[in-house]
Order: C-alpha cells, then sequence, then structure tokens
C-alpha cells in the first residue's frame, strides 16, 4: 500500500491487411474510451467554472501535467496551498514501484537522511473523501495515509501522495477484487482498467483527488528507476511543483485535455 511502515504508508503476406484491421480496432477502442472518460469526468470536475488550476511536476525526467478534483475540495485546496508555498520544491520522489505507483511530497526528503523518507508532513492530516466515481486508474493522483491500526478514519497526509501507473486487469480479475475489496465498478471504469490500467485495490481506501493529463510517459520512466532499500531510487529524484489559475480553453490547448461540457 502506498504508506511506508514508519509513516504511510501471422503470416508475412497478410501483415499489411492485419496491421490495417489492428489500427482500425486501436481507434475504435481510443475512442470510445474517450467518450468513457468524458462522461466520467463530467462528475469530477465543475462544469460552471471557465477557469482551473494547472499543477505542473517538474523532474529531471520531464513535466507531468495535472488536474484536481472538484469533488474532493478538501485536497484540492490544501495541495493548491502547499503548491504555492513552495512547499512540495526540493522534495523527492522518495518511494518508486514499477507496476504500483510513484510516491513523494515529504519535506523529510530533502535532508541527508534516507532513514527519514515516509515520515514527514505539514503537521496536520485531511480527513478522507471518497467517492465511487474516483478510481485508481493511471495517472490518478491519491493521498498517503497512515495505516488503518493508527488512522481508522483513512485520514490523508497532508502533504504525502502517490501516482499511480498500475497494469491492465482482465474482467475475472476485476471479478475477484470486487469481492476482496467491496467496491463495485461500472463498465466504463471496467474499461479504464482492462485498457488503461492502474491499482483498483487500492480504490475506497486512498483518496483520489486528481489526475495526470499530461506525461503519463514520464510516470514510467520514474518507476523504472534503480533503487534501493524501502523501495528509495538509488538517485534522488527530486521535483518542482507549479499551479497557475488558467483559463479552460488555454489549458485544453495545452494539454490536449478536454473538459466536460455542461449538460
Amino acid at each position: 500500500m502506498p504508506h511506508s511502515a514508519k509513516f504511510f504508508q501471422l503470416e508475412h503476406s497478410n501483415t499489411r491487411t492485419l496491421e490495417h484491421i489492428h489500427f482500425k480496432h486501436m481507434k475504435r477502442i481510443l475512442l470510445a474510451l474517450s467518450l468513457l472518460q468524458i462522461g466520467l469526468l463530467s462528475a469530477q470536475f465543475d462544469t460552471n467554472n471557465k477557469k482551473d488550476f494547472l499543477v505542473t511536476v517538474s523532474t529531471d525526467f520531464g513535466e507531468m501535467s495535472l488536474l484536481l478534483y472538484d469533488i474532493t475540495p478538501k485536497h484540492k485546496e490544501n495541495f493548491i496551498k502547499l503548491a504555492r508555498e513552495g512547499f512540495f520544491d526540493g522534495t523527492t520522489f522518495h518511494r518508486i514501484i514499477a507496476g504500483f505507483m510513484i510516491q513523494g511530497g515529504d519535506p523529510n526528503s530533502k535532508d541527508d537522511n534516507p532513514y527519514n523518507d515516509g515520515q514527514g508532513g505539514p503537521g496536520y492530516t485531511v480527513p478522507a473523501e471518497f467517492d465511487a466515481k474516483l478510481i485508481h486508474k493511471k495517472g490518478a493522483l491519491s493521498a498517503a495515509r497512515k495505516g488503518d491500526f493508527a488512522n481508522p478514519q483513512k485520514a490523508s497526509s497532508g502533504s504525502q501522495f502517490y501516482i499511480v501507473q498500475g497494469k491492465k486487469y482482465g474482467e475475472s480479475e476485476l471479478h475477484d477484487m470486487t469481492h476482496r475489496t467491496g467496491a463495485e465498478y461500472t463498465d466504463e471504469q471496467k474499461e479504464i482498467y482492462k485498457n488503461i490500467g492502474g491499482t483498483p485495490f487500492l480504490d475506497k481506501n486512498y483518496t483520489v483527488f486528481g489526475e495526470v493529463i499530461k506525461g503519463l510517459e514520464v510516470i514510467d520512466k520514474i518507476a523504472n528507476q534503480p533503487k534501493g532499500r524501502n523501495d528509495r531510487p538509488n538517485k534522488d529524484i527530486k521535483m518542482k511543483v507549479s499551479v497557475s489559475e488558467i483559463d479552460k480553453k488555454k489549458i485544453t490547448k495545452m494539454t490536449g485535455f478536454k473538459f466536460p461540457s455542461k449538460s
């Protein structure tokens, strides 16, 4: 889980024809997924606002652009506040697990002691904001937290977060997951886990409060870096986090992300 023990823990002649069929099939899948995502996003963003906050996480491996959900207002407000204060600047992605997630946001990761990573924060927690519409798909921005024994309310760390890499899941795997976790998925959410991937076993246990809308490849690069004890990268992966309030049309032009329109 995203908390450490310390804190939060074919035949050659047919190739062209098959490639054409495969390309058309993939286009249909991508279009369907795009429409599904738009349907889900309409419940996550306030369609009455003409502007939104674009978060940029800059690393040596590239930039990630993120949006924060309006249906998790406490987490959104807190993350924006910390980013504007420069709280995250110089912190590192101190825990990376390929096929799972990359975790950061701990002020302790700025110092020279690698053994206190995962224990720090701003001195407060944020109440959980669970919503069945929010799932741990690839690129999901979620809050780390202490384990259930010390934290039965599942309150989030005030600053530590993780970004999901995850993996793709089949129908039978999702069926088994539902029985184990009690989470129930819409057909749209199942398609996302099947075709985009994620970490469904974390749903209903950690607050998802945003997503990467550009730069998913950066997650893969960071997750696959050499690491040592406690899944800590051998070389510090520092970040700089900035936030800007921008017109939604400009965000779309900059990132390609399409906001849901008013119904």
